[in-house]
């Protein structure tokens, strides 16, 4: 009897993962969204972490592009940083304010769980960012973004992500390192 019920277990978890496509068919990625995410900057011996709460606008149309459901948004974010000081003796945190236009791109014509999306924006700090490892000459940058994720829900209304954002001032001053961040991200669309 105990094989009978493992096999109807079995069963069951099959056909409600092969439903999770289905059920998030109706993907509203046209609704405004707020998210957080957590990141971190690796180096050599230090690390620079980010915390980030933010909001998604969607803008214009949505557009059909080689059987992929294309979406264009504003991301409007708050940082913090937390990063080593230059005399290793501490941290320092920075609060950063920015703005990014993004585009997201969901497979099988806008039905796929799964989507990718990239963002070019700015921002600006409270302070200039200077760690053992980097010196920023600005409080202004330029902000790149690409992440890959996944909906999940009844509507898709909630997002895991993982997201690569890197940060420079486009060599407007030297030095300009630039800082890359690998952030993982939870996003809620209304």
């Amino acid at each position: 009897m105990p094989n009978k019920n493992l096999c109807c277990a079995k069963v069951l978890l099959c056909a409600g993962l092969l439903s999770l496509p289905l059920a998030a068919s109706a993907f509203e990625d046209g609704n405004p969204a707020f998210y957080f995410d957590a990141g971190r900057a690796p180096h050599n011996d230090t690390s620079t972490r980010s915390l980030t709460i933010g909001a998604v606008l969607p803008w214009g149309a949505q557009h059909l592009v080689w059987g992929t459901r294309v979406t264009a948004y504003a991301d409007l974010f708050l940082s913090q940083w937390r990063a080593p000081t230059v005399a290793r003796d501490g941290y320092h945190n920075f609060s950063q304010l920015g703005a990014i236009a993004g585009w997201r791109f969901r497979f099988d014509e806008g039905a796929s769980p799964w989507f990718f999306e990239a963002g070019l924006g700015a921002t600006s700090m409270n302070d200039r960012y200077e760690t053992p490892d980097r010196s920023f000459s600005t409080r202004f940058q330029f902000t790149e973004q690409l992440g890959i994720g996944r909906s999940f829900g009844t509507r898709g209304e909630h997002e895991l992500s993982l997201r690569v954002q890197h940060f420079s001032n486009a060599g407007i001053k030297k030095p300009n390192p630039g800082e890359n961040f690998y952030k993982v991200r939870y996003l809620y669309r209304f």
